[in-house]
């Protein structure tokens, strides 16, 4: 088994896709008007619009309720991150902070109110963990 993706259920695709695109850089593959992936090299971010979701099963997952998952991205450096994002971003829940487990972490809101979490490993135990 190989975790692959996690997809984003939203009323507005079109606005989510536009917003992880700019915050990301990551450019997204659109397969229908109501679903996108931006692909990175390890993880696919998927984002659908509402009209799939009776493809799965109606009703069982709706847009903007998630309050449980945050969405991580490894970046280069978390607090230049931080300065391109000043400006567009309008939700930042944390500043980036060193986290106990050696990460720094920048933590914000996407427009549907998910949680997403910019990282960049500092110590050598966090380092040497991601390290290709």
């Amino acid at each position: 088994m190989d975790f692959v993706s996690i997809r984003i259920i939203t009323g507005d695709v079109a606005r989510l896709v536009e917003f992880y695109e700019r915050a990301t850089g990551v450019p997204a593959t659109w397969a229908t008007e109501d679903f996108a992936e931006l692909k990175t090299p390890h993880a696919t971010l998927a984002i659908a619009g509402t009209r799939t979701v009776p493809m799965f099963a109606p009703g069982s997952a709706r847009p903007a309720e998630n309050r449980s998952v945050i969405t991580e991205f490894l970046v280069d450096d978390v607090d230049h991150v931080h300065q391109n994002l000043a400006g567009f971003v309008t939700d930042f829940v944390t500043e980036p902070t060193t986290m106990p487990w050696g990460n720094r972490s920048l933590l914000f809101r996407d427009p549907d109110g998910n949680l997403v979490n910019f990282f960049t490993p500092v110590t050598t135990a966090a380092i040497e963990k991601f390290a290709c």
